[in-house]
């Protein structure tokens, strides 16, 4: 059996491929200054996986003048090391998407590289940690500018000293000035993770939702309830379990737990490339049904608590409400009170652009799909209908038109895209098609914006292929 080969050694046949690739290799954007202050091109932000593939796929066609923010310290980017808290990847291990069609920057390439064709074949599925690697190797690799440790906020329009529209971000350090801004913050881009209000008025000691940076060893001993029947959900009992857990209580509103994965259907290229481009009587029919279904949890996060005797399963019987008793948590169920030291909500997220910061200018104004479109009686769900309403290109639409255009150069890419483009922005299944889909709405609009210039320039292109020899043209 060949041994095999380094890291180093694919990293230059990575760096070999891209320029193999480059074409067309041409600069094409000009440096713009606002208040004499330099304007990038794009910023991005969120630099988890969305956020640096997106970059990476900008840079491929020649836009360099951006920026990737990330508020985490490096490393920490995304939920690989915080609140997912599976232990591996739930796709099939042979998924590509970041790699953005190169067969060399895929996991597949980098797992061989560090650990052997060998250890790659008896894998079943990708360890988390593993896949936290893979994509700092991969922004080194292909050169994404990230800036760790910097929060982004209050986005509003401002113009470039010759007249293009951009964008202010407002910083932790200090204003930034792009043409266009992509939102890659995963889960939170266009609303908030929720619990139900009565589960959050509980002090914190009492309570925490399923994302939420939480203290395993202090459950030791503990009764958890845990509400939610979604993989994040059984995750989080799981590891209130191993930490020692004298009881763990999983309530289910269902009747029947959800035990199909809807997500693993849709994962073809008919669905993935064009669901966006099908009427919205369509798309929200695909769409409400699969988020209608919710997630499935997959047979290793089920079997990981079954390995307790402690553990138990309530399905039917949601909470309706809580309070304080004792030191204790007491929620109300459909089947009465039930009392833990400890609660956790696998919830999920909240459509709500008024609460996401860097909205906060323009939040009032972006148009949802109840804004857009009334599904029959029979298909309607108002949580779904919550959901931005987006344009081909990602971007937000007004729901009063004229009242903030300049919305339109906020890209968005996270869960919020779910009901119009399916798994989008929330899938590295999607990453293949939906990046390059997006990073091509950006640079249309950044073409669109500067056609004069762009036509002044052919105009004035003058660069002679040959010189004409006048001794061998013909007298007249």
């Amino acid at each position: 059996m060949p041994a095999p080969r380094s890291l180093t050694a694919l990293e230059a046949d990575a760096r070999r491929d891209l320029d193999l690739i480059a074409h067309p290799r041409m600069d094409w954007l000009q440096p713009r200054t606002c208040g004499g202050a330099p304007v990038l091109d794009v910023l991005v932000v969120g630099g988890g996986q969305c956020g640096v593939v997106t970059a990476f796929a900008l840079m491929r066609d020649k836009v360099r003048n951006l920026l990737v923010l990330d508020r985490a310290e490096y490393g920490r980017e995304g939920p690989w090391l915080t609140y997912a808290r599976m232990h591996n990847l739930r796709s099939w291990k042979d998924q590509s998407g970041p790699d953005l069609g190169v067969p060399s920057l895929t996991y597949q390439a980098w797992h061989e590289a560090q650990f052997g064709t060998a250890d790659w074949d008896k894998l079943r599925y990708i360890p988390k940690e593993y896949w936290n690697d893979y994509l700092l190797w991969l922004r080194r690799v292909v050169g994404v500018p990230v800036r760790n440790g910097v929060t982004a906020g209050r986005i509003s329009p401002a113009r470039t000293d010759d007249g293009l529209p951009c964008l202010r971000v407002e910083t932790t350090e200090g204003p930034m000035l792009a043409r266009k801004v992509v939102l890659a913050t995963g889960q939170e881009g266009a609303g908030i993770w929720w619990m139900p209000d009565f589960v959050a008025a509980l002090p914190r000691p009492l309570r925490a939702h399923s994302a939420d940076p939480i203290d395993f060893a202090a459950l030791r001993g503990k009764v958890v309830a845990v509400l939610g029947a979604g993989a994040s959900a059984f995750d989080n009992a799981a590891m209130a379990l191993e930490a020692g857990a004298a009881e763990v209580h999983l309530f289910c509103r269902r009747a029947e737990p959800m035990v199909v994965q809807p997500y693993r259907w849709l994962t073809f290229a008919g669905f993935l490339r064009h669901i966006h481009e099908m009427p919205d009587e369509w798309r929200w029919r695909f769409m409400a049904h699969v988020l209608g279904l919710r997630e499935g949890f997959p047979p290793d996060t089920y079997a990981r608590v079954l390995a307790f005797p402690n553990f138990l399963m309530h399905v039917g019987r949601p909470w309706t409400d809580a309070l304080v008793q004792d030191g204790r948590a007491v929620v109300a169920t459909s089947r009465g009170d039930f009392a833990a030291d400890f609660l956790i909500c696998g919830t999920g997220v909240r459509m709500d652009p008024m609460l996401v910061p860097e909205l906060a200018g323009c939040a009032h104004n972006i148009a949802r799909w109840s804004d857009r479109y009334t599904p029959p009686p029979e298909e309607a769900n108002p949580r779904l209908g919550e959901f931005p309403y987006l344009a081909d290109d990602y971007s937000f639409l007004e729901r009063v038109p004229g009242e903030t255009p300049w919305m339109r150069d906020i890209h968005l890419f996270g869960i919020g895209t779910t009901m119009s483009f399916g798994p989008a922005g929330a899938s590295i299944n999607a990453m293949g098609i939906a990046v390059p889909r997006l990073a091509a709405g950006i640079t249309r609009g950044l073409f669109a914006s500067d056609l004069p210039r762009f036509y002044e320039s052919l105009r004035a292109y003058d660069v002679a292929q040959v010189e004409i020899d006048p001794a061998r043209l013909a007298a007249e």
